[in-house]
Order: C-alpha cells, then sequence, then structure tokens
C-alpha cells in the first residue's frame, strides 16, 4: 500500500534549473570551462560535490580539497542573488491535496539553506521529510539519498515512490530499490527511461497523482 510519495524539487517542485545553470556557467568560466545548459541539466540531482568533481574533470584538471568550499560557496551566491524560481502551475494545489492522503518528503542535491527559503516560500508545513546534498556523503546518482528519505520516514521501499526528472535522480531511486515516477522537464523523455513510468508533463503527472488519491493507494 502506497503511503509516502517523495519528491525531487528542482524542476519537479519549481521550475529553478535554468537558474543553477546560469550559476554553474558563471562558476565554471572562473576554472577556465565552458559548459552549456545541456550538459548541467545531465548533471542535474548531483551534490555540489559531485558536480565540481564533474567540472573539474571536463577541465581536465585535478580538484584541489580546500577549494571545494569555495567553489560551492560562489555557486551558491550567485544563484540565491540572481535566481528567478517559481513552483510549477498547479504544483502547490496538489501536494495540499497529497498531503490529506500520503507522507511527503523532498530529496535534492542542493544546500539546505536555499532549499528551506524555497519550501518556506511556496510550500510550508507541506512536508514530513526534506534530504539535502550535505545531509548524505554520496549524492545521487548513488541510492544514498532516497535510502535516507526512506529511513526518515519511518517507511518500507513498497510503501514509497518517487517523482523525478533527472537521468541521476532516476538512477538513484532506481539503485534505491523504490518505484520511480519521471517527468521529462529539461531532458528527452528518453534519458529518464530507466523510470517505470515517463509521464509527458506536469498536467499528466497532476492526473497521474489525482488517481493515486482516488484509488486510495
Amino acid at each position: 500500500m502506497l503511503r509516502s510519495i517523495i519528491f525531487d524539487m528542482d524542476g519537479v517542485l519549481v521550475d529553478s534549473m535554468p537558474s543553477h545553470a546560469d550559476a554553474w556557467i558563471t562558476v565554471s568560466r572562473e576554472i577556465g570551462v565552458e559548459i552549456s545548459r545541456e550538459e548541467i541539466y545531465e548533471i542535474e540531482g548531483a551534490n555540489h560535490i559531485l558536480g565540481i568533481q564533474w567540472l573539474f574533470e571536463k577541465a581536465g584538471k585535478v580538484v584541489q580539497p580546500h577549494l571545494y568550499e569555495e567553489i560551492k560557496c560562489k555557486k551558491v551566491e550567485f544563484f540565491n542573488a540572481n535566481a528567478n524560481i517559481t513552483p510549477f502551475d498547479g504544483m502547490p494545489g496538489c501536494l495540499r491535496d497529497l498531503k490529506q492522503h500520503f507522507s511527503l518528503a523532498v530529496v535534492t542535491g542542493s544546500d539546505r539553506y536555499t532549499v528551506t527559503d524555497i519550501i518556506d516560500t511556496f510550500f510550508p508545513g507541506v512536508f514530513d521529510t526534506i534530504v539535502c546534498g550535505e545531509d548524505v556523503h554520496y549524492g545521487k546518482p548513488f541510492p544514498d539519498p532516497y535510502l535516507k528519505a526512506v529511513e526518515l520516514l519511518g517507511m518500507e521501499k513498497n510503501e514509497c515512490i518517487v517523482v523525478e526528472n533527472a537521468p541521476m535522480g532516476v538512477e538513484s531511486a532506481k539503485r534505491a530499490g523504490l518505484f520511480c515516477v519521471g517527468i521529462p522537464t529539461y531532458v528527452p523523455p528518453s534519458r529518464l527511461s530507466a523510470a517505470d513510468i515517463v509521464l509527458q508533463d506536469h498536467p499528466a503527472l497532476y492526473a497521474y497523482l489525482k488517481k493515486l488519491i482516488l484509488s486510495g493507494n
């Protein structure tokens, strides 16, 4: 029986990845790397450590551990100062309806300061559990973030489903042994083929979630 729904945040709850991409592009140029939005969307869901490692590898450089915090702070600072974030149309109301029937959680690679600000602004009092990038050593695509969410919710795996929009997030959910619904917000549907179900868009997601409520599951 379904008792909990676990959501990724960026690209599922809020339209925020273009702003994340702007921040990563700005930081990457400072270390001599040119990247595109499409490349950033491919690593969406990774925490900052994995993201920084990817940037340095792309530049053919060896990342120095002491630079992690400096680069992360620059990226977060740029994002917080320049981000244009809005919830997807219909999402606040959808979550309020779901809250009456299921435990809800968020699993994201973003830092807690940013996540708390977004959740408190658009979805106050909705989520029972939030797992952020710094809450686990191995972020997406490793299973650890979703396993932690299941543990904090006090659920069994077969009582939870995940809603994800990124290849790394889908991989993380499936490696954690969870049923995963994919929604291709920023990448082609084919990039989410590892999900159990791939929906066309957010209206299709809302219809799917409404059926879960009506079915009592």
